[in-house]
């Protein structure tokens, strides 16, 4: 039997991140349509069945990256809220860190609000870590209704962004301009509706 055959990918130390590591990075590299469990499955050297020792399906490994992208961005959230200052700057400084994580992970924030997981509703913990960065605005902003707001303010701008419809300078400069391009616009608009 050769060495990359199935008797060396049988005992994988930890192929349960193996394989979350391998989606996660098929995903940032190239269309969702390609991140299959077998192609997961040969990123990670491992025999195409492995992967359904962790997932049973398709689905359920795009709802842990989903759901894993929801805990990071809940928190580069709870980062930005350590922000002191008026309500305006705390706006500013949520928006910057959910664009950052956009600019960053495009292909997951599709994945997190796209229509790849119709299903929604049978996986409470991708609801529950969903939930949480909403809870995590309108907590930092001491108004669950003012946090509504911001967070649909951001990611409407994030998705149009991610889409091409607006272009803040990202089509030039790349998506490393967003987080600053955000915060101004949420500073303006906010402070606006508030004032």
């Amino acid at each position: 039997m050769s060495e990359a055959g199935p008797a060396k990918t049988y005992h994988h130390g930890d192929l349960r991140n193996a394989l979350l590591e391998a989606a996660r990075a098929l995903l940032e590299e190239g269309p969702l349509a390609e991140l299959s469990l077998r192609a997961v499955a040969r990123r990670a050297g491992v025999s195409h069945a492995a992967p359904y020792r962790h997932f049973p399906n398709h689905e359920a490994l795009l709802v842990e990256l989903a759901t894993e992208g929801f805990v990071e961005l809940r928190g580069e959230i709870v980062g930005a809220a350590s922000a002191k200052g008026a309500e305006s700057d705390r706006i500013a400084k949520i928006g910057a860190a959910y664009m950052r994580f956009v600019a960053r992970r495009p292909a997951l924030a599709r994945l997190m609000f796209g229509p790849q997981l119709p299903n929604r509703e049978r996986f409470p913990e991708l609801g529950a870590a969903a939930d949480s960065v909403g809870e995590e605005i309108g907590t930092t902003l001491h108004d669950p209704a003012l946090g509504l707001a911001v967070w649909a303010a951001v990611h409407g701008l994030a998705m149009l962004i991610l889409e091409n419809v607006v272009d803040l300078g990202q089509r030039r400069s790349g998506l490393n301009v967003l987080p600053s391009r955000a915060e101004i616009l949420l500073r303006s608009l906010f402070t606006i509706g508030r004032g």
